[in-house]
Parts: structure tokens; sequence; C-alpha cells
């Protein structure tokens, strides 16, 4: 897709000079610092947790390309090579919930310098501290060269409260392709996070440690075939287009389905997949599709992230959740973010 978008002069270059490319080895990874540094760090925290938590309180759902054409496609998606497996780590405070505390809200400040969220995803990774979401959840595509400001991760959310541990991202992970020419294909990214923090009454942060350590982290499954059942997590919020509000955000949502190929006709995509959910859009982008969950586990495989919904069958009501299809390519973004360690801001 990027030889396609660069022949056809559409290089949109989402980062501008936001891009910092890693080694030659991973020529189709770039990454940008999200706060690259303790203070900066720190600045986000407080952000968030100042005045019990106001502005997470006053976030609202992202709303930007929640929605897109789609029509299920009989074109099937072509694997870069041969079917792969992270596996992942327990989830230890399974027992406590229903629900994977893997999954939560990712946090961020827009373009029009307004709190908002999407949804992210905590996946195992050897230093325990990598977060999966829509790329456009963590890169600006409204804004040329910006990354979404003060982003960081509430794990096992629920409900409009101050959060028990907050993780500000550090170092955020995408694909070449999207980074630079906007290919809806790869709007995927890993961030890391440094260690978690709480805030006490006097506004002191305490370190509470690693990420995966807390609520253990989803495998990744890359190349698989479609037609594969998933779980889909997140937390939609925005109404259908008739109006109708199924959604609250307030709360983990889940709906399983099978993927299939489907084609966009608004967005630059090649071999973008859909699943069966009836999520709305608002809330819902980086949703994790979770193959081979185990419900007492609470744990799986990402496999997917949802990056809008489309109603397909035009009954004015969203059917079908969009992600791109998880390659080798996807695989190795993960596996350059898998290396970078992170540490505390306390």
């Amino acid at each position: 897709m990027r030889r396609a978008l660069a022949a056809l002069g559409i290089g949109v270059g989402l980062l501008g000079s936001a891009v910092v490319s890693t080694p030659a080895q991973a020529a189709s990874v770039v990454t940008a610092p999200l706060a690259s540094d303790v203070s900066t760090a720190q600045q986000a925290a407080a952000f968030w947790l100042a005045d019990g938590g106001a502005n997470l309180r006053s976030a609202t759902p992202y709303a930007v390309q929640t929605v897109v054409g789609a029509e299920r496609s009989s074109t099937a998606v072509v694997p870069d090579g041969k079917p792969g497996l992270v596996g992942p780590s327990p989830d230890v405070l399974s027992k406590k919930t229903k629900t994977p505390t893997t999954s939560g809200k990712v946090f961020f400040v827009g373009a029009d310098g307004q709190p908002h969220w999407c949804t992210g995803t905590a996946v195992q990774s050897p230093y325990r501290n990598v977060v999966a979401t829509a790329g456009h959840c963590v890169y600006d595509i409204e804004r040329t060269g910006s990354m979404l400001g003060k982003w960081v991760f509430v794990p096992g959310y629920s409900g409009a409260k101050t959060p028990e541990v907050l993780y500000v991202g550090k170092q955020a992970f995408a694909h070449y392709d999207f980074g630079v020419y906007g290919d809806y294909d790869r709007d995927v990214a890993f961030v890391n996070v440094y260690n978690g923090v709480v805030s006490s009454s006097s506004g002191v942060l305490t370190d509470s440690g690693r990420l995966g350590e807390n609520v253990g982290g989803q495998g990744l499954a890359y190349n698989q075939p479609t037609a594969s059942s998933v779980d889909v997590f997140g937390y939609p919020a925005g109404p259908n287009p008739d109006g109708t509000r199924p959604y609250t955000g307030q709360t983990l949502e889940r709906s399983t389905g099978s993927t299939f190929a489907v084609r966009l006709l608004d967005l630059p995509a090649d071999q973008p997949v859909g699943v069966d959910s009836p999520f709305t859009g608002e809330g819902s982008l980086g949703s994790s599709w979770l193959y081979r969950y185990s419900g007492d586990a609470r744990i799986g495989y990402l496999a997917g992230v949802t990056i809008s919904v489309s109603d397909t069958d035009g009954d004015n009501r969203y059917d079908t959740s969009v992600s791109p299809y998880f390659d080798g390519e996807v695989y190795g973004v993960y596996s350059e973010a898998a290396k970078l360690w992170t540490g505390s801001i306390v």
C-alpha cells in the first residue's frame, strides 16, 4: 500500500518531523515520544489525577474517524507468512472480575484541546509495559506531525471515578505506512507505559509497579485465517445512526463474532477485516479482538483492534467493527515496542 499511495501522490505524512525511525533491521517501524522524560510524565499524571480525577470524568469518547463505509468482500485476505502466536500472561485480577482487567481506557488531549478517550489493551511483553490501541488513538491524524497529548492508560476502568492506578505513555510504535502515508491497513499502535502511579490526598505520586505484573497481558496472534471467532472488548458510547444509544461507555462491553474480509469505501486500505459486532463507534476505537479467548482465565490473543465501525445492511444501526489484518508486519511493530524498558516516574 505504501508504494501505491506514493505513486498517487497521497503521502499524507501524519507524523512529519515527529517520526523517529527505528534501526535499519526494523525499517517498517516508526516511533515517536509521548512523555520522553520523567518530568513530562509526572505532569501528565497530575493532569488526570488532579481534583479527584476531574479531567477523567469530563473526558468524552474520541469521535475522529469512527464511522466508515464498508461492505463484505469476496477477495481473500492474504497472510504474509506463517501463522504465529505470542503467549499471554495471566490476568492476575481475573478472579475478582467477569471481564479482562487488561482492557481499559486510554485518555489523551485531542487537537481540540479537550480530554478524550479510546479503548486500549495490555499486551504481554518482556518488560510488562505494552498497551495496544488504534493508531489514530495515539497519532493525531488531525494535525500533521503531532501526537495526542498527555496520553495515559487506565486498565479495568469502570465508572466515572478516580482510577486506582494510572500508567503514563512513554513511547509509541507504529508501522511506517500508517505514520507516514496514512495507510489504514496499519492503523494500530503499541505504546510503552511507565510503571503505574497512584495519588495520595496530598497529590504525592506513589509507584504501583509494572502494568503486566498488576493486570497481566493478552497474547498476540498474527497471520491467522479469517472466519476465526473473536471476542471484542471495548467501551462503546456513541449513538447509532437512528439515534439510539445502547451503550454508556462506563463499563466494558463484550461481543462475539467471526471475522471476514471487507472493502472500505472511504479509507485507503488493501485488506482490512470486519467482525459482526453491534458496538457503536465513539468509545470503541481501539477495542481488542481476542482470538481463542478463555472466559475463565480472561485471556486470549490480540488479533485486531477496532479502527472504525460500519452499518453494512443499511438499517441505521452499526453491525460491523473494522480492524487492520494482523500480519507479520504488525508483529514486527509489536516486537520493536517489546524491546523498550520504561521504569518509574516517581
